[in-house]
């Protein structure tokens, strides 16, 4: 009769309950909306970035400013010159000496010097031409390779039309290169630029805002009260992970719209595709931010420890700006512990490529496995005690 007289509810076993963990993701949520730097982070900083790496940022040597120093005053020099003049890679300033050119160099007002010497027709006539001279500042090594390069490529295409003109097709050179760029014809860097753009978006989202969830319940008190509900440890972890993984797949779709609708950038994958890299990156992004959390148990040291873990790493040794084959190999090394550089290259194949599997799925297992093994620490690191 005793057992008969119990409510329904407590003759059931104290196992997982849907109704307390919806209950406790309302509760995030309610955080969520109350804190106006979530927004912040998850919306006006991924507009931010999207804007500063699309339009400020740029690997494109257009319009470089160089000085021209033409000591000739003959016909092919003057065609040489206007050559340079149109090319749409150079900025050019008209000189007759190279001292000028130089003070300019010195004032960073230019970034090269292209010196036409005198006799420049005579040789050209004579079938003997003298070299041009390309000076270069090499305080600036990348932007100085760009210069020396396209100088040369402007007069090797000049000499070429030279040649052609004079009906000489023959004396050319002897193997005539025809270049194809695939999946970015134009070689605009803004195409990879913005993936990895939301590579960080994504980063600051997953990492960032989850290294505060735990660690604000330690300070704020709550963290007692809910230690001592029935609340398991899957149920908490479960109600951290939802609301921002859904918080960061709505920030991805919105730099996707942004990327395609404002920058131009093609989109030849699927959106499946897309959701499923998002997703598997997703998971570690969260795992860490959550194992940080609750080992620091502190917002401030939470936060300084997620930029160090996360955001520089992503920044710097994914791939995002500096090419990993150019790096040391310690650092090269090092790349391979960095989540974000499998996010990338699979981003860039959904975007520019279109969904290539053999590159996206391997890329995706070896995110899966980052996840796995964050939340296996963050499940070790969270536990029903107050003890430290």
């Amino acid at each position: 009769m005793i057992e008969e007289a119990l409510p329904p509810q407590a003759a059931q076993p104290q196992g997982s309950s849907c109704r307390r963990l919806l209950a406790l993701m309302v509760k995030e949520y309610a955080q969520i909306r109350r804190d106006p730097s979530t927004f912040l982070i998850a919306f006006l900083m991924p507009l931010l970035l999207l804007f500063l790496f699309g339009y400020a940022v740029s690997l494109d040597p257009r319009a470089t400013k160089i000085g021209l120093v033409v000591q000739d005053d003959s016909a092919p020099a003057a065609r040489l010159a206007a050559a340079y003049a149109h090319s749409p890679y150079f900025h050019v300033t008209g000189l007759n000496a190279i001292g000028p050119a130089r003070a300019l160099m010195e004032q960073e007002r230019i970034r090269g010097i292209i010196v036409i010497p005198p006799d420049f027709g005579t040789s050209m006539a004579k079938g003997d031409p003298r070299p041009i001279q390309i000076v270069t500042d090499g305080t600036q090594p990348n932007q100085a390779t760009f210069i020396a390069s396209y100088a040369e490529g402007v007069r090797a295409t000049w000499a070429l039309s030279e040649l052609e003109a004079r009906g000489m097709r023959g004396a050319g050179p002897p193997i005539d290169v025809s270049q194809r760029v695939w999946f970015n014809p134009g070689l605009q860097s803004r195409f990879f630029l913005v993936p990895g753009a939301i590579a960080i978006v994504m980063t600051m989202i997953g990492t960032l805002l989850t290294a505060l969830v735990v660690a604000r319940e330690w300070e704020r008190g709550t963290m007692e009260a809910l230690l001592a509900t029935p609340v398991r440890m899957t149920e908490f972890i479960a109600s951290k992970v939802v609301p921002y993984f859904l918080l960061g797949l709505v920030s991805m779709a919105l730099c996707t719209v942004i990327a395609v609708t404002v920058f131009g950038l093609p989109f030849r994958g699927s959106i499946f595709a897309l959701l499923l890299i998002a997703g598997a990156f997703l998971l570690p992004a969260l795992g860490l931010g959550l194992w940080i959390s609750a080992t620091t148990k502190n917002q401030f040291v939470a936060s300084q420890m997620a930029l160090f873990a996360s955001f520089l790493p992503t920044f710097l040794l994914s791939g995002f700006i500096f090419e990993i084959a150019s790096m040391p190999w310690p650092i090269q090394a090092m790349t391979y512990a960095v989540p974000a550089r499998y996010l990338i290259p699979a981003l860039q194949t959904v975007f520019m490529a279109g969904d290539v599997w053999p590159v996206i799925l391997p890329n995706i297992g070896i995110m899966l496995g980052f996840g796995f093994f964050f939340f296996f620490l963050c499940f070790r690191a969270t536990k029903r005690s107050l003890d430290a």
